[in-house]
């Protein structure tokens, strides 16, 4: 047993320990820091069990959950969730055999299900999608293409008694051109559909001489799919995700003293406890994804004990920003800003619905809420000067965090937990800042006063299209507060929480802000100095995109949806955010190309520099499993281009290839056409091509990012 000191109060227990816990489960495993940390078995009163790896109170890594039923799940685990390669049986005796991604089937994947049908292929969120086959029990077979679970698109059906059908699906049935076979080499080739009305065809006879001339099409849909029907499968009871224990619950109680580090993160202070030193319970968003139904307590104290020799956290990489620690010019703002969103997220609500009234939506639904040092009834005490804190539409923001699957407690851990944010080097043109959580999850950026505005009016319109389009394109907007510094001053920061698009393990190497205007859009960097953190711009894009057919598809139909909501309200200046990846830097799709150097011509072969540090992590997470979704964790081609002229809107294909990972999504949108973008049309029209600049009205500005984005962007063939 070892002690690790946190700071000089508290002891950190370090080594092999059974702990009871008050609910009646057990612990038994490596402990560390007040976690389960290592190798460790822990028993549910229900009966469920988990035997395997721990990091930092999750399971992590390689690990078994057995349920009372006698379902069992074996393989690897990613913070509290199924994820990566692993074997499901059910209770039943089903199998599922493949990859997962957040309890998700993803990927490739076998299931044997319990009335002895069995399907191979490719899994998307839990659902048969992409190529596959389908084996009936009876000896029929299908074999082609999926999508959420049924037969759609290319594909052939194999009877028992030998009949074929081969051709287009929908929904299960066939639907589209097809070719009906029979074995003695008779077919009917025709338009397919379930409805009769709609299908005609022709019957060719074969040499034999039986001929079936009574035979109706119909008989496929009424007779031949009947004994065709596709296996639901067993429903998994409850996740291992949702039976994760209650660690901050369980921990001792602090004595609610309020202590920061050098850093300047808050320690010692109970996420949990009211403002008065007492106890009450933290469920202002309801029950948690990791929490087993019960709501959390968070106590936010140091990860890692001082002095001691134990070290959980990665080594230190360079990272973008400068954390803002004491002395820090914003330090006081930072400081005000965590205690407002702790305040904010952890402040108890009623039950949250999805279907909000138009009062939540009131520019005049605001709240205010004051923080002196000394605290209040509501206030926890602060080592800030006086502020006052406003929330905009908190309502909304909270269902928004639902809509988007955020943890309420991860969300508030990643915002004001043990680790200062960091500020980005420099602002932005519209001169507003940046910060950055130290887990990267979440951007949060300043904002003038018209764009708190904009964002309000097209609030309702904004949580109508992300609830109707999970896989949008736009940013991810969390929380919308106000920041009133007391005194002389009398200073408002505005501010908004985002997602940010780059939080991955994956190393970003090139990063592109795509706009599809020409003025003024390049870098003004030496080449020397662009390195993986630097923006590139429309000149600057040297690479065309290729996406799988499916993929493809999906992301056109996507970007036409978000512009034609940006359009309907008035919004122009956004931008496509992209973030490159090279799989493999080291041999492209040419023979005799170098790896990627540079940012140069495609003469020499040159591509994005890569420092040791990428090339580092470019080894590290090749092997990872990550969630796949429109714009995250995409795979890809990246052709080399060259522009031979400067009229040219994209460069020509050179046929340098890559395989690249893709990042990308809609951002800034919260610029509409005022009269100070009009007045800048109006003096650069004078000086420029009205066509090539950035201020344009929205329905222009629209259309010339479609198809700017679509010649990026093409289908990979």
């Amino acid at each position: 047993m070892s002690v690790a000191h946190v700071d000089d109060e508290e002891a950190a227990e370090v080594g092999d320990v059974e702990k009871a816990l008050p609910s009646g489960d057990f612990y038994t495993g490596q402990w560390c820091n007040g976690w389960p940390h290592g190798n460790g078995k822990y028993l549910w009163t229900d009966g469920c069990m988990y035997v395997g790896e721990w990091f930092k109170g999750k399971t992590t890594g390689k690990g078994k959950f057995c349920w009372p039923s006698g379902a069992t799940y074996e393989g690897e685990f990613k913070h509290g969730f199924m994820d990566g390669k692993g074997t499901y049986t059910g209770f039943s005796g089903e199998t599922y055999k493949g990859t997962w991604v957040m309890n998700l089937k993803q990927g490739e994947g076998t299931i044997s299900f319990v009335n002895g049908d069995y399907y191979e292929g490719e899994w998307r969120r839990g659902f048969q999608e992409g190529y596959g086959r389908y084996h009936w029990k009876n000896g029929n077979q299908y074999i082609g293409q999926w999508k959420k679970g049924l037969i759609n698109g290319n594909g052939t059906m194999i009877w028992s008694n030998g009949n074929r059908y081969d051709g287009f699906w929908e929904d299960g049935f066939p639907k589209g051109n097809g070719t009906y076979k029979w074995p003695d080499g008779s077919f009917f080739v025709g338009i397919w559909s379930k409805d009769g009305k709609d299908q005609n065809g022709t019957y060719y006879p074969s040499d034999s001489p039986t001929e079936k001339f009574d035979w109706d099409p119909q008989q496929v849909f009424l007779e031949d799919l009947k004994d065709c029907k596709i296996c639901g499968g067993e429903k998994v009871s409850i996740w291992p995700s949702e039976k994760m224990p209650n660690w901050f619950a369980i921990s001792k109680e602090k004595d609610g003293k309020q202590r920061r580090r050098s850093d300047g993160s808050l320690s010692g202070f109970s996420m949990s406890s009211d403002f008065n030193g007492g106890s009450v319970s933290f469920g202002s968003e309801g029950t948690t994804r990791h929490g087993d139904g019960s709501v959390r307590r968070l106590h936010l104290e140091d990860s890692v004990a001082r002095g001691s020799s134990l070290q959980l956290k990665k080594p230190p990489t360079r990272r973008q920003g400068q954390t803002i620690s004491r002395g820090h010019k914003n330090f006081e703002l930072m400081l005000n800003l965590q205690l407002g969103i702790r305040h904010s997220v952890g402040r108890p609500g009623p039950a949250l619905s999805l279907d909000l009234k138009t009062s939540a939506f009131d520019p005049r639904e605001k709240f205010w809420t004051r923080f002196p040092p000394e605290g209040s009834k509501h206030t926890p005490p602060h080592p800030s000067s006086e502020f006052k804190w406003k929330d905009y539409c908190p309502l909304v923001f909270r269902t928004l965090r639902k809509l988007f699957d955020i943890d309420a407690a991860d969300y508030m851990l990643s915002i004001c937990g043990d680790d200062a944010l960091r500020e980005l080097s420099s602002p932005g043109k519209s001169g507003s800042f940046f910060y950055l959580t130290n887990d990267d999850k979440y951007m949060i950026k300043t904002m003038k006063k018209a764009e708190v505005k904009v964002l309000i009016r097209m609030l309702p319109a904004y949580y109508n299209h992300v609830r109707s389009f999970k896989d949008t394109l736009v940013t991810k907007f969390f929380g919308l507060h106000c920041v009133k510094l007391t005194g002389s001053t009398q200073k408002k920061v505005r501010f908004v929480v985002m997602g940010n698009l780059f939080c991955t393990d994956t190393a970003i190497h090139r990063r592109f802000d795509l706009k599809g205007s020409f003025q003024g859009r390049t870098t003004a960097k030496p080449e020397a100095e662009i390195d993986s953190t630097t923006t590139l711009k429309d000149l600057d894009l040297n690479y065309i995109f290729r996406l799988q057919k499916l993929w493809f598809k999906e992301f056109c139909s996507q970007v036409d949806r978000d512009c034609d909501f940006l359009e309907n309200e008035r919004i122009m200046d956004y931008s496509l955010l992209i973030g490159l990846h090279f799989r493999e830097v080291s041999t492209p799709h040419t023979s005799g190309v170098s790896s990627p150097t540079g940012n140069g011509d495609c003469e020499n072969g040159e591509a994005p520099r890569l420092s040791e540090d990428s090339n580092d992590q470019l080894v590290i997470n090749s092997t990872r499993q990550s969630p796949v979704s429109l714009g995250i964790n995409m795979a890809a081609r990246a052709e080399k281009t060259v522009r031979k002229n400067d009229c040219q809107v994209v460069g020509e294909p050179t046929g340098v290839m890559y395989d690249v990972i893709l990042f990308f999504g809609i951002i800034d949108i919260l610029q509409d056409y005022d009269i100070s973008k009009k007045l800048e049309h109006a003096y650069k029209s004078m000086q420029y091509d009205p066509t090539s600049i950035s201020a344009v009205d929205p329905k222009l500005y629209s259309k010339r990012f479609r198809d700017f984005i679509f010649k990026v962007f093409i289908e990979d063939t």
